[in-house]
């Protein structure tokens, strides 16, 4: 079994940066693809960011393309969510996600193994 642990949340400032982090066990991390979720209150979870097992691929929502980045380190199981200009509309908790058949199935919100999820909270 695979377990995903994010950390990294917090509360910011719009315009200010956070990076979230998900640390992977009990699995080969770098046969995954990995993904970012994020559901805020009375709304459906919904995909953010994911990358490819070999980091060759990536896929964006549109809502975040050019603010947020994802990254990996296989070295370290870990993968990465670097967000940059945090809007209010970004506050949610954010989910790590990591699937065996790569980033396509994450549009549908579908995965192997999910986190249990860290506070993401931008201010006004």
């Amino acid at each position: 079994q695979v377990q995903l642990v994010e950390s990294g949340g917090g509360l910011v400032q719009a315009g200010g940066s956070l990076r979230l982090s998900c640390a992977a066990s009990g699995g080969t991390f770098s046969s995954y693809a990995m993904g970012w979720f994020r559901q805020a209150p009375g709304k459906e979870r919904e995909f953010v960011i994911g990358i490819s097992w070999s980091g060759g691929s990536f896929d964006y929502a549109d809502s975040v393309k050019g603010r947020f980045t994802i990254s990996r380190d296989n070295a370290k199981n870990t993968v990465y969510l670097q967000m940059n200009y945090l809007k209010p509309e970004d506050t949610a908790v954010y989910y790590c996600a990591a699937s065996t058949r790569g980033t396509y199935y994450f549009r549908t919100r579908e995965a192997d193994y999910w986190g249990q999820g860290t506070q993401v909270t931008v201010s006004s």
